[in-house]
Protein backbone atom coordinates (compact mmCIF):
# COMPACT_ATOMS: atom_id res chain seq x y z
CA UNK A 1 0.00 0.00 0.00
CA UNK A 2 1.33 3.12 -0.89
CA UNK A 3 0.19 7.09 0.32
CA UNK A 4 1.50 9.99 0.17
CA UNK A 5 1.51 12.72 2.51
CA UNK A 6 1.62 16.25 2.58
CA UNK A 7 2.68 18.79 5.23
CA UNK A 8 1.52 21.85 4.40
CA UNK A 9 2.49 25.20 5.57
CA UNK A 10 2.71 28.58 5.07
CA UNK A 11 6.12 28.51 2.83
CA UNK A 12 6.62 25.30 1.37
CA UNK A 13 4.46 22.08 1.45
CA UNK A 14 6.90 19.15 2.13
CA UNK A 15 5.43 16.19 0.39
CA UNK A 16 6.26 11.91 0.80
CA UNK A 17 5.36 8.79 -0.97
CA UNK A 18 5.36 6.01 1.89
CA UNK A 19 4.56 2.52 2.04
CA UNK A 20 3.06 0.74 4.99
CA UNK A 21 5.92 0.45 6.72
CA UNK A 22 6.32 3.81 6.93
CA UNK A 23 9.68 4.10 4.61
CA UNK A 24 9.91 7.26 3.01
CA UNK A 25 10.26 6.19 -1.03
CA UNK A 26 9.97 9.85 -2.60
CA UNK A 27 9.91 13.36 -1.55
CA UNK A 28 9.69 16.36 -2.78
CA UNK A 29 8.66 20.22 -1.96
CA UNK A 30 6.92 23.03 -3.79
CA UNK A 31 6.47 26.54 -2.61
CA UNK A 32 3.05 27.06 -0.69
CA UNK A 33 0.93 28.62 -3.68
CA UNK A 34 -0.95 31.49 -2.82
CA UNK A 35 -4.20 31.43 -4.09
CA UNK A 36 -6.83 28.58 -3.59
CA UNK A 37 -7.15 27.29 -7.18
CA UNK A 38 -3.42 27.21 -7.28
CA UNK A 39 -3.23 25.85 -3.80
CA UNK A 40 -5.41 23.11 -4.54
CA UNK A 41 -3.72 21.73 -8.07
CA UNK A 42 -0.61 22.29 -6.66
CA UNK A 43 -0.99 19.65 -4.03
CA UNK A 44 -2.67 17.53 -6.62
CA UNK A 45 0.48 17.80 -9.03
CA UNK A 46 2.63 17.12 -5.80
CA UNK A 47 0.89 14.30 -5.02
CA UNK A 48 0.57 12.69 -8.86
CA UNK A 49 4.93 13.54 -9.29
CA UNK A 50 6.13 11.87 -5.87
CA UNK A 51 3.62 8.39 -7.12
CA UNK A 52 5.67 8.09 -10.25
CA UNK A 53 2.63 6.55 -12.15
CA UNK A 54 2.34 4.37 -9.40
CA UNK A 55 -1.04 3.91 -8.16
CA UNK A 56 -1.88 5.29 -4.53
CA UNK A 57 -4.76 4.88 -2.05
CA UNK A 58 -5.01 8.01 -0.64
CA UNK A 59 -3.57 11.45 0.47
CA UNK A 60 -3.12 13.22 3.56
CA UNK A 61 -2.18 16.52 4.66
CA UNK A 62 -1.68 18.18 7.26
CA UNK A 63 -2.58 21.23 7.59
CA UNK A 64 -1.08 24.54 9.50
CA UNK A 65 -4.10 25.65 10.85
CA UNK A 66 -7.24 24.93 13.15
CA UNK A 67 -8.95 22.13 10.70
CA UNK A 68 -12.52 20.92 11.71
CA UNK A 69 -13.48 17.14 11.78
CA UNK A 70 -14.78 16.98 7.97
CA UNK A 71 -11.48 18.55 7.08
CA UNK A 72 -12.07 22.45 6.48
CA UNK A 73 -9.67 25.35 7.37
CA UNK A 74 -11.50 27.17 9.91
CA UNK A 75 -8.59 29.53 11.10
CA UNK A 76 -5.06 29.24 8.57
CA UNK A 77 -3.71 32.93 9.00
CA UNK A 78 0.20 31.22 7.66
CA UNK A 79 -1.55 30.27 4.73
CA UNK A 80 -2.81 33.06 2.54
CA UNK A 81 -4.74 30.37 -0.01
CA UNK A 82 -6.96 29.38 3.30
CA UNK A 83 -9.79 31.40 3.71
CA UNK A 84 -12.17 31.07 6.65
CA UNK A 85 -14.42 27.58 5.75
CA UNK A 86 -12.01 26.74 3.11
CA UNK A 87 -13.23 22.94 1.93
CA UNK A 88 -9.23 21.56 2.14
CA UNK A 89 -10.38 17.74 1.95
CA UNK A 90 -13.01 18.14 -0.37
CA UNK A 91 -11.50 20.28 -2.88
CA UNK A 92 -8.63 18.21 -3.03
CA UNK A 93 -10.42 15.02 -3.29
CA UNK A 94 -12.42 16.25 -6.15
CA UNK A 95 -8.82 16.56 -7.74
CA UNK A 96 -7.13 13.62 -7.12
CA UNK A 97 -10.19 11.04 -7.36
CA UNK A 98 -8.69 9.30 -4.05
CA UNK A 99 -9.59 9.16 -0.32
CA UNK A 100 -8.38 12.33 1.50
CA UNK A 101 -7.41 13.07 5.22
CA UNK A 102 -7.10 16.45 6.32
CA UNK A 103 -5.71 17.66 10.10
CA UNK A 104 -4.00 19.89 11.74
CA UNK A 105 0.06 20.05 11.16
CA UNK A 106 0.88 19.05 14.84
CA UNK A 107 -1.38 16.27 14.60
CA UNK A 108 -0.09 14.74 11.82
CA UNK A 109 3.51 15.18 13.18
CA UNK A 110 2.27 13.33 17.01
CA UNK A 111 0.39 10.17 15.06
CA UNK A 112 3.46 9.93 12.93
CA UNK A 113 5.65 9.40 15.71
CA UNK A 114 3.29 7.50 17.15
CA UNK A 115 2.93 4.83 13.96
CA UNK A 116 6.53 5.20 12.67
CA UNK A 117 8.83 6.92 15.03
CA UNK A 118 10.22 7.71 18.65
CA UNK A 119 6.82 6.03 20.20
CA UNK A 120 5.59 3.25 18.03
CA UNK A 121 2.96 1.32 19.83
CA UNK A 122 1.94 4.10 22.59
CA UNK A 123 -1.57 3.99 23.21
CA UNK A 124 -1.14 7.45 25.10
CA UNK A 125 1.24 9.92 24.23
CA UNK A 126 1.87 14.05 24.09
CA UNK A 127 4.04 14.92 21.20
CA UNK A 128 5.16 19.21 21.70
CA UNK A 129 6.82 20.70 19.11
CA UNK A 130 9.01 23.62 20.44
CA UNK A 131 9.55 26.29 17.74
CA UNK A 132 8.62 29.69 16.64
CA UNK A 133 5.26 28.27 18.44
CA UNK A 134 3.78 25.36 20.11
CA UNK A 135 1.85 22.50 18.49
CA UNK A 136 1.11 19.69 19.57
CA UNK A 137 -0.78 16.43 19.13
CA UNK A 138 -2.80 14.20 22.03
CA UNK A 139 -2.71 10.64 20.73
CA UNK A 140 -5.68 8.64 23.47
CA UNK A 141 -6.35 5.38 23.33
CA UNK A 142 -4.53 4.52 20.32
CA UNK A 143 -6.52 7.35 18.39
CA UNK A 144 -5.69 10.97 17.78
CA UNK A 145 -8.03 13.34 20.00
CA UNK A 146 -9.25 15.71 17.91
CA UNK A 147 -12.56 17.17 20.45
CA UNK A 148 -15.98 17.93 19.14
CA UNK A 149 -14.96 20.13 16.58
CA UNK A 150 -11.31 19.58 15.65
CA UNK A 151 -9.74 21.76 17.28
CA UNK A 152 -8.35 20.16 20.11
CA UNK A 153 -4.61 20.18 21.63
CA UNK A 154 -4.16 23.68 20.96
CA UNK A 155 -2.05 23.38 23.86
CA UNK A 156 0.28 26.62 23.15
CA UNK A 157 -2.97 28.75 23.91
CA UNK A 158 -3.73 28.47 28.05
CA UNK A 159 -2.78 31.31 29.97
CA UNK A 160 0.07 30.57 32.52
CA UNK A 161 0.60 34.21 33.59
CA UNK A 162 -1.77 37.02 34.14
CA UNK A 163 -1.02 40.06 31.88
CA UNK A 164 2.52 38.21 30.54
CA UNK A 165 4.23 38.84 27.45
CA UNK A 166 1.87 38.68 24.37
CA UNK A 167 1.07 35.79 22.33
CA UNK A 168 0.67 36.01 18.63
CA UNK A 169 -2.91 35.32 18.97
CA UNK A 170 -3.55 38.51 20.98
CA UNK A 171 -3.80 37.36 24.23
CA UNK A 172 -1.07 37.80 26.80
CA UNK A 173 0.90 35.03 28.67
CA UNK A 174 -0.27 31.86 26.97
CA UNK A 175 2.44 28.91 27.40
CA UNK A 176 3.56 29.62 23.69
CA UNK A 177 4.21 33.39 24.74
CA UNK A 178 6.67 31.88 27.44
CA UNK A 179 7.70 28.48 26.20
CA UNK A 180 8.66 28.75 22.42
CA UNK A 181 11.48 29.32 20.94
CA UNK A 182 10.57 33.05 19.95
CA UNK A 183 10.06 33.26 23.90
CA UNK A 184 13.63 31.60 24.41
CA UNK A 185 14.87 34.69 21.86
CA UNK A 186 12.63 37.35 23.59
CA UNK A 187 13.75 36.30 26.91
CA UNK A 188 17.28 36.33 25.71
CA UNK A 189 17.31 39.94 24.44
CA UNK A 190 16.06 41.46 27.60
CA UNK A 191 18.78 40.22 29.08
CA UNK A 192 20.83 41.07 27.18
CA UNK A 193 19.63 44.70 27.11
CA UNK A 194 19.81 44.55 30.66
CA UNK A 195 23.94 44.01 30.71
CA UNK A 196 23.54 39.87 31.03
CA UNK A 197 24.38 37.61 28.75
CA UNK A 198 27.50 38.97 27.69
CA UNK A 199 29.05 35.59 26.44
CA UNK A 200 26.07 34.94 24.03
CA UNK A 201 25.96 38.85 22.77
CA UNK A 202 29.77 38.12 21.63
CA UNK A 203 28.23 35.06 19.85
CA UNK A 204 25.72 37.34 18.59
CA UNK A 205 28.26 40.12 17.05
CA UNK A 206 28.37 42.10 20.02
CA UNK A 207 24.77 43.37 20.05
CA UNK A 208 22.00 42.61 22.57
CA UNK A 209 19.09 43.12 20.11
CA UNK A 210 20.45 40.21 17.82
CA UNK A 211 20.84 37.52 20.59
CA UNK A 212 19.01 34.46 19.83
CA UNK A 213 18.26 31.13 21.44
CA UNK A 214 20.67 29.46 20.00
CA UNK A 215 23.55 31.54 21.29
CA UNK A 216 22.26 31.14 24.38
CA UNK A 217 22.72 27.27 23.94
CA UNK A 218 26.13 27.95 22.46
CA UNK A 219 27.25 29.92 25.51
CA UNK A 220 25.90 27.00 27.91
CA UNK A 221 27.79 24.46 25.99
CA UNK A 222 31.09 26.83 26.52
CA UNK A 223 30.21 26.96 30.38
CA UNK A 224 28.38 30.16 31.34
CA UNK A 225 26.93 30.67 34.04
CA UNK A 226 24.76 33.63 33.05
CA UNK A 227 23.52 31.82 29.84
CA UNK A 228 22.54 28.43 32.16
CA UNK A 229 20.81 30.34 34.55
CA UNK A 230 18.32 31.77 31.55
CA UNK A 231 18.11 28.70 29.78
CA UNK A 232 17.42 26.83 33.20
CA UNK A 233 14.08 29.55 33.35
CA UNK A 234 13.10 29.45 30.34
CA UNK A 235 13.46 25.16 30.54
CA UNK A 236 11.23 25.81 33.85
CA UNK A 237 8.51 27.69 31.52
CA UNK A 238 8.26 24.39 29.29
CA UNK A 239 8.13 21.93 32.28
CA UNK A 240 4.66 24.19 33.53
CA UNK A 241 3.12 23.14 30.40
CA UNK A 242 4.42 19.95 30.62
CA UNK A 243 3.38 19.10 34.07
CA UNK A 244 -0.14 20.53 33.60
CA UNK A 245 -1.13 18.68 30.59
CA UNK A 246 0.06 15.68 32.05
CA UNK A 247 -2.03 16.05 34.95
CA UNK A 248 -5.22 16.46 32.82
CA UNK A 249 -4.06 13.63 30.34
CA UNK A 250 -2.23 11.13 32.04
CA UNK A 251 0.34 10.10 28.92
CA UNK A 252 2.43 7.12 29.10
CA UNK A 253 5.16 9.53 27.36
CA UNK A 254 5.82 12.92 25.93
CA UNK A 255 7.74 13.36 22.68
CA UNK A 256 9.33 16.59 22.21
CA UNK A 257 10.18 17.68 18.65
CA UNK A 258 10.89 21.14 16.81
CA UNK A 259 13.99 23.42 16.31
CA UNK A 260 14.40 23.99 19.69
CA UNK A 261 15.55 19.78 20.51
CA UNK A 262 18.29 20.52 18.67
CA UNK A 263 19.92 21.62 22.38
CA UNK A 264 19.54 17.87 23.38
CA UNK A 265 20.44 17.38 26.90
CA UNK A 266 21.42 21.05 27.45
CA UNK A 267 17.73 22.04 26.93
CA UNK A 268 16.25 18.83 28.07
CA UNK A 269 17.61 18.43 31.33
CA UNK A 270 16.66 20.67 32.84
CA UNK A 271 13.20 20.20 31.49
CA UNK A 272 13.26 17.17 32.98
CA UNK A 273 13.98 18.58 36.37
CA UNK A 274 11.49 20.48 36.60
CA UNK A 275 9.04 18.60 34.80
CA UNK A 276 8.87 16.63 38.08
CA UNK A 277 8.44 19.53 40.55
CA UNK A 278 5.14 20.29 38.73
CA UNK A 279 3.88 17.00 38.91
CA UNK A 280 0.84 15.97 40.95
CA UNK A 281 1.77 12.86 43.12
CA UNK A 282 5.95 12.99 41.83
CA UNK A 283 7.18 10.35 43.41
CA UNK A 284 3.72 8.03 43.70
CA UNK A 285 2.49 7.85 39.99
CA UNK A 286 4.19 5.91 37.43
CA UNK A 287 6.91 7.50 35.54
CA UNK A 288 6.32 9.60 32.64
CA UNK A 289 9.24 9.37 30.16
CA UNK A 290 10.35 12.71 28.17
CA UNK A 291 12.02 11.89 24.60
CA UNK A 292 13.55 12.97 21.41
CA UNK A 293 10.91 13.10 18.34
CA UNK A 294 12.51 10.66 15.83
CA UNK A 295 11.16 11.30 12.30
CA UNK A 296 12.46 15.14 11.81
CA UNK A 297 11.33 17.59 9.59
CA UNK A 298 9.27 14.83 7.76
CA UNK A 299 7.52 13.91 10.26
CA UNK A 300 4.60 15.67 9.56
CA UNK A 301 4.40 14.55 5.86
CA UNK A 302 5.00 11.15 7.40
CA UNK A 303 1.86 11.45 10.13
CA UNK A 304 -0.09 12.35 6.96
CA UNK A 305 0.51 9.82 4.87
CA UNK A 306 -0.10 7.26 7.81
CA UNK A 307 -4.01 9.12 8.29
CA UNK A 308 -4.50 8.72 4.82
CA UNK A 309 -3.65 4.66 5.04
CA UNK A 310 -6.22 4.42 8.30
CA UNK A 311 -9.00 6.04 5.64
CA UNK A 312 -8.66 2.75 3.60
CA UNK A 313 -7.34 -0.13 5.90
Amino acid sequence: MLTVGLDLGGTKVLGVLVDAAGAVLAQDRIATPTTADALIDGLGSLAESLAGGEPIDAVGVGAAGMITLDGAVTYGPNVVAFREGFPLRALLHERVGLPVAVDNDANAAAWGEVVHGAVAGVRDALVITLGTGIGAGIVADGHPYRGAHGYAAEVGHFQVIENGPMCACGVPGHWEAMASGTALGRMAREAAASGRLAAAVELAGGEPQTVRGEHVAEAVRAGDGEALALLTEYAGWVAVGLAGLTNILDPEVIVIGGGLIEMGETLLGPIREAFWRGVEAPTLRERVDIVVASLGVEGGAIGAAAMARDLVT
